[in-house]
């Protein structure tokens, strides 16, 4: 099983140094990757618990975030070439991309350098966001209604930037004559491609089928989750005639991660479970009923508040030195 951190960028108060000790020490225990959250804004109406919908469109996250509108949070994609040059070995990228904050060329150019400047080490996830206040805030209103098309766009427009030497592309939200965007990204035919998909499996496949993705990303999935999603791509993918497997998919899900002195209710309440919250016995039979059920890459997600970097950095070398040995043993 690899192991990728979700760095807390997106918290009341974060600070530059502790995101960087918390990436030095993902680096150290070798863990596959380090990850930023994409979070541009948080509307004053999340304060009072009313904004427009739920987290993720996700009935039981409830509409209020976890973050204050008046929080010191940090932005995701700035953060994206300083973890390039703060490390040497882990790959870097930022869960999810909400493709409609950006224009896709101006995007896939950026990812390309960004990738140049990690020596290779990027993977990109893209999705289509679910806050319209977010929307509005973004200039991109007009999107929302359409905002899984401008994902569409913008996959076809970056792995066509990404693989020819001048491209051009007609579409609703990009319309341009042949033309070059500089260099090609250092991994061929490109980085590799996750889809963030939080609500339904037949897009998700048909996303990875379509454009040959490599890896599905979801959040707070139970082992239950992960094993209904897999079962469901895996249908999907041969309903459209693919010859891919979802065994050839990273299998991923963004889960808050605290050790705990004693026992936590794990009690299932549906993404508020505390699924990798709770004593060190707890996690590790957690772990390995993930493994079982197929996720490949938990992304470790510390939690918004209340839970001090120090304290987090003492639990990944305790995973990494005392848990995850006992899941690769299985």
């Amino acid at each position: 099983m690899k192991l990728a951190l979700y760095l807390p960028n997106f918290r009341d108060k974060v600070t530059v140094r502790e995101l960087e000790d918390l990436t030095a020490l993902a680096e150290d225990l070798d863990f596959d990757s380090v990850w930023t959250l994409d979070r541009i804004i948080v509307p004053e109406a999340s304060d009072r618990g009313e904004m427009q919908y739920p987290f993720g469109m996700l009935d039981e996250m409830g509409k209020q975030l976890p973050v204050s509108s008046r929080g010191e949070f940090l932005q995701g994609m700035p953060l994206l070439p300083w973890l390039a040059a703060k490390t040497s070995k882990v790959r870097i990228g930022m869960s999810i991309i909400d493709t409609p904050y950006r224009s896709p060329g101006v995007l896939a150019a950026e990812l390309a350098t960004i990738d140049h400047l990690s020596g290779g080490r990027l993977n990109v996830a893209v999705g289509s966001g679910w806050m319209p206040e977010e929307f509005a805030a973004a200039s991109a209103t007009h999107i929302f209604p359409k905002r899984h098309k401008h994902v569409r766009e913008t996959l076809e427009i970056m792995q066509g930037i990404w693989t020819n030497e001048v491209f051009e592309y007609h579409g609703e939200f990009a319309d341009f004559e042949p033309a070059g965007f500089g260099a090609k990204p250092v991994q061929k035919p490109h980085p590799p491609i996750f889809f963030s998909g939080l609500k339904d499996p037949k897009r998700s496949a048909s996303r990875i089928a379509k454009y040959n993705l490599s890896g599905w990303i979801g959040i707070q999935d139970s082992p239950e989750d992960i094993q209904r999603w897999r079962t469901e791509i895996q249908r999907e993918l041969d309903e459209l005639d693919t010859q891919r497997s979802v065994d050839d998919l990273e299998i991923s899900s963004m889960i808050w991660f605290v050790i705990t002195d004693q026992d936590m209710d794990q009690t299932p309440r549906g993404k508020g479970t505390n699924l990798l919250v709770g004593s060190a016995a707890q996690i590790t039979d957690q772990l390995k009923r993930y493994k079982e059920a197929g996720l490949t890459m938990p992304f470790l997600w510390p939690p918004f508040q209340d839970v001090p970097v120090a304290k987090t950095l003492d639990d990944l070398k305790r995973l990494k030195e005392e848990i995850l040995p006992k899941i690769d043993a299985m």
